[in-house]
């Protein structure tokens, strides 16, 4: 049952989780343990910390793109390096997405968090460009966002208008969405058309002023996980102050259309309010969709439970935005394959 809390704010209230979530809450075991977080002139702490996490996400990924079968792409834009995932029933040429994956700019990648943009390319038949960014400590949250804006203003050079390309972040990610639109927007070259955030956590400059409530139904070891890596993410943000915090940016100049996503059992429930309300106050056509209960990212955790295909079908609606009129084609580097697994390799080689 969705129940509008207030303006276009609505809370997904089931009688009960399903049989899947249960499943998943009681019996997830993350392999991954943040004990530590190096000092942030140590490149060879991070690259360690870099590739277990690697190692540990592969897998989970894999299976995913499997499953999904899209046509996968590995190359650069603008000198950029980014996957091109076009999903297996890909109708939308005149549209993409592009796509900032989760990990508070220091963990993962475009090929540890593949599954996660095959998904999205599946349930939207649009093309996903997942940016393959720099990590801290090698880079700042300011020569991230260029990155992603590079990557924009590129393919707005090979045929795509702004009004054709969707905006997708995730965790983090939704920070890098956020403040890559409002760099576009001040260089005078417009707006995209849309942006879906999904568990947006967008200020980690200061500590968030709410913890992390434990899932009763949560195994322990994911429990620990979750909290350990929220304190790491306060701590990074803490030390490191060269990162923005775009929720506080001036939006009455300019915002696209925006879908927030989350559980209420998140880390960062705050970030999503805070955003919601700055974008509704600017006039911006926003909605906010949470989930009660659901852990972080269980749209990607657990995409067939019976939550996950309500929050995907809201974003998949949400996605059908208009195209812009005007013939051709758009060309951006058309290599596609199905080499799920060399990509997968190849990501396990990474410093």
């Amino acid at each position: 049952m969705a129940v509008p809390v207030g303006g276009a704010v609505f809370l997904n209230i089931l009688q009960a989780p399903s049989e899947e979530t249960l499943d998943f809450l009681s019996n997830a075991n993350d392999a991954v343990s943040f004990t530590g977080l190096p000092e942030p002139d140590d490149i060879l702490g991070w690259s360690k910390l870099q590739e277990r996490v690697e190692r540990y996400a592969l897998p989970e990924s894999d299976r995913l793109v499997e499953r999904l079968s899209p046509a996968i792409a590995g190359f650069s834009i603008g000198g950029v390096p980014v996957l091109d995932v076009r999903p297996r029933h890909w109708n939308q040429e005149k549209k993409v997405a592009i796509y900032m994956h989760d990990g508070g700019f220091m963990l993962y990648s475009a090929a540890s968090t593949l599954g996660r943009a095959a998904l999205f390319a599946d349930d939207t038949a649009l093309r996903v460009i997942s940016v393959d960014y720099t990590l801290a400590p090698l880079s700042t949250f300011d020569e991230i966002t260029d990155q992603v804006v590079t990557v924009v203003q590129t393919i707005s050079n090979q045929g795509y208008k702004l009004e054709d390309i969707l905006m997708l972040g995730d965790g983090s990610g939704c920070g890098l969405a956020v403040a890559a639109i409002l760099k576009i927007r001040n260089l005078g070259l417009g707006l995209p058309a849309a942006a879906v955030l999904i568990s947006p956590y967008i200020d980690l400059s200061s500590a968030d002023d709410s913890d992390y409530t434990r899932h009763p139904a949560i195994s322990s070891s994911l429990n620990e996980s979750f909290v350990s890596e929220t304190n790491i993410l306060k701590g990074f943000g803490r030390r490191w102050r060269t990162h923005s915090v775009p929720v506080y940016a001036d939006f009455f100049k300019g915002f696209p259309a925006t879908l927030i996503q989350g559980s209420t059992q998140g880390p960062w429930l705050n970030d999503f309010f805070r955003l919601y309300h700055v974008l509704d106050i600017a006039g911006v056509r926003v909605r906010l969709d949470l989930y009660e209960g659901m852990p972080h990212g269980f749209q990607f955790r657990t995409p067939d439970a019976p939550e996950s295909q309500r929050a995907r079908r809201k974003w998949r609606e949400f996605a059908r935005f208009r195209p812009t009129t005007g013939g051709g084609r758009h060309e951006l580097q058309n290599k596609r394959h199905r080499g799920k697994r060399e990509i997968s390799r190849a990501a396990k080689k990474k410093p």
